[in-house]
């Protein structure tokens, strides 16, 4: 008789156990996507109608004076202004098409964009923007304000620029400049 009791509760503890496995055996399993966040990005962006062009001002830096020059440009349009910004920048780390220089390194890309309710963009640069760039304080003043104030000037909305690199506030991008608050655009630094 008393095998009979031990018999019951044993089973249905089997049972249990067995739906366990079944149960959260087959979450562990379960097929998902292999799916970047950059992939998710991309996605977002291509789904983005881009059939008009803007006309954008950048602003790269001379030999001659150190100042920040006027230079043309186009990119897409669209409704997303952070694809814009990250356009507008990208157009400046492809240099310049006058003989201006580039305030960044040619190896660095721009890892993410992100803008704030009060108007401040955060850029995320790869590590490469801190170490290829060229040391010298005017040469750190001319890269940080050229972005500045390219952003600034193309995009009234936004305020002031962060930058970040590798996803991190850096104390410095070649050891003179402060970057752990965002700047407001400089243009006392564009020549006339």
């Amino acid at each position: 008789m008393e095998l009979k009791k031990l018999i019951l509760p044993a089973s249905l503890l089997v049972l249990l156990i067995i739906l366990m496995v079944l149960f959260f055996g087959s979450q562990g399993k379960e097929k998902t996507p292999d799916v970047s966040s950059a992939d998710l990005l991309e996605e977002e962006r291509s789904g983005e109608e881009e059939l008009d062009t803007k006309k954008i001002v950048l602003f790269f830096i001379s030999e001659d004076d150190y100042l920040l020059h006027k230079e043309e440009r186009e990119i897409l349009n669209g409704s997303i202004l952070e694809n814009q910004i990250e356009r507008l920048v990208k157009e400046l780390i492809s240099g310049s098409e006058e003989g201006l220089l580039s305030p960044f390194p040619p190896e660095t890309k721009v890892r993410g964009i992100y803008i704030t309710r009060d108007g401040i963009v955060y850029i995320d640069f790869s590590p490469e923007f801190q170490t290829a760039h060229p040391s010298g304080s005017s040469a750190e003043i001319s890269s940080i304000f050229s972005i500045v104030n390219s952003i600034a000037y193309n995009f009234k909305s936004i305020k002031r620029v962060f930058i970040l690199v590798n996803g991190t506030e850096q104390e410095t991008l070649a050891g003179h400049i402060d970057l752990r608050r965002p700047f407001l655009p400089r243009y006392d630094l564009i020549s006339d």
